[in-house]
């Protein structure tokens, strides 16, 4: 488990982009919303804390997690943003469910990155248990939502500086 070895919330902030400049979107399932309130909270926290102007954080909700796709989607396709966060929480249950929701997030994700040139960033939790979601949002494993933040504002000056090459 590599979120064993490194909190969520743990990164170099000299390393990180002002996000003065930035448009961000931020999809989030409804589903497990006690789970995933706590990832948007840390994402808006910490790109407010990188520079992003609250009024340049397009923040918007979904049913569920297989939502995420279709919110991703129509964020970029209707807001003029410079990146989308994904947020979801799924929980492993008896069914295979599980599987083909994180595999269909997973993979919608991906397409959105390869169809569209901003970057679509991951933000879906997939547990075994509701303790381990609780832990990657806000508790002892930091907080992905603050990762999924700095993941995004890398990547849009990531994306910017390779424009100018």
């Amino acid at each position: 488990m590599a979120t064993a070895f490194h909190n969520l919330s743990s990164y170099n902030p000299e390393t990180v982009p002002n996000g003065a400049d930035m448009r961000i979107g931020v999809v989030v399932s409804e589903w497990n919303e006690a789970v995933t309130s706590k990832l948007l909270e840390g994402a808006l926290k910490t790109l407010v804390k990188h520079g992003v102007k609250e009024e340049n954080i397009i923040t918007d909700f979904v049913p569920g997690s297989f939502e995420l796709i279709f919110g991703s989607k129509h964020l970029v396709e209707n807001k003029e943003i410079d990146a989308v966060i994904a947020l979801g929480c799924v929980v492993r249950g008896d069914t295979p469910h599980f599987d083909y929701v994180c595999s269909g997030v997973t993979q919608g994700i991906a397409d959105m990155n390869i169809r569209y040139d901003i970057p679509f960033i991951f933000g879906l939790l997939t547990t075994d248990t509701m303790q381990q979601a609780e832990d990657r949002a806000g508790g002892r494993h930091g907080n992905k939502g603050d990762e999924c933040a700095i993941t995004a504002l890398k990547m849009v000056d990531f994306y910017r500086r390779n424009l100018e090459e």
